[in-house]
């Protein structure tokens, strides 16, 4: 897949509008009971890149991105500021954030995730574009040293462990991360009158698998 490591401007993602979605497929028995099931496994997240601007400078920076990613072609990283940390947005990122696996004595590579819970339901994200340098890791809450212990692939999310985890111990990872989107439009429509007049472009992101 044609994709970017470049993150969208994090001051310009600042203040856009978006979120996770979901498809669910409802049918409605004559019962008047339902079903429902899902084809996706994981979400997916739009944004509205538009609500981040805030000058004409901005709009610049914008249109450079857009063209350098050559509008949809090419996937990029974006913040997405309400969910880009392993803890909650208000502590600090710690090797024990999130538990990814239980060793078995023989796996060294282990995809990163964040687990979201409520009640005896969860749900665990897939996360592919950890933040560089901000990548911890832990074996039984024993911390771990990137580039002694293991390492990570910032553009997979992977981490190699040098020594395969002992079987039935906690592998656990803190982290920021980005999200992989590309631009949900080949077309950004601007009119300078009307941006100063208070009215912004409709700037649509969206998430896409890799």
């Amino acid at each position: 897949m044609s994709f970017h490591e470049s993150r969208f401007p994090a001051d310009l993602s600042f203040g856009a509008m978006g979120g996770p979605e979901r498809r669910t497929d409802v049918v409605e028995l004559s019962s008047g009971f339902e079903e429902r099931n899902t084809p996706w496994a994981n979400s997916r997240r739009r944004f509205d890149a538009g609500l981040g601007l805030r000058s004409l400078d901005d709009i610049a920076q914008l249109l450079a991105f857009f063209e350098a990613r050559r509008g949809q072609l090419y996937g990029f990283r974006w913040k997405d500021w309400s969910d880009y940390k392993s803890c909650l947005p208000s502590e600090t990122v710690s090797a024990t954030d999130q538990v990814i696996a239980r060793g078995d004595g023989a796996t060294r590579v282990f995809q990163l995730i964040k687990t979201y819970r409520s009640g005896a339901a969860s749900y665990a994200r897939p996360i592919t574009k950890p933040v560089a340098g901000t990548v911890l890791a832990a074996v039984q809450d024993v911390e771990m040293q990137e580039g002694a212990h293991f390492e990570i692939d910032t553009a997979s999310g992977r981490i190699t462990f040098v020594e395969p985890p002992l079987a039935g111990v906690e592998v656990s990872a803190g982290f920021e991360f980005d999200v992989p989107v590309r631009f949900d439009t080949d077309r950004i429509a601007v009119s300078v009158a009307s941006f100063q007049a208070g009215q912004v472009p409709d700037v649509p992101v969206v998430e896409v698998r890799v």
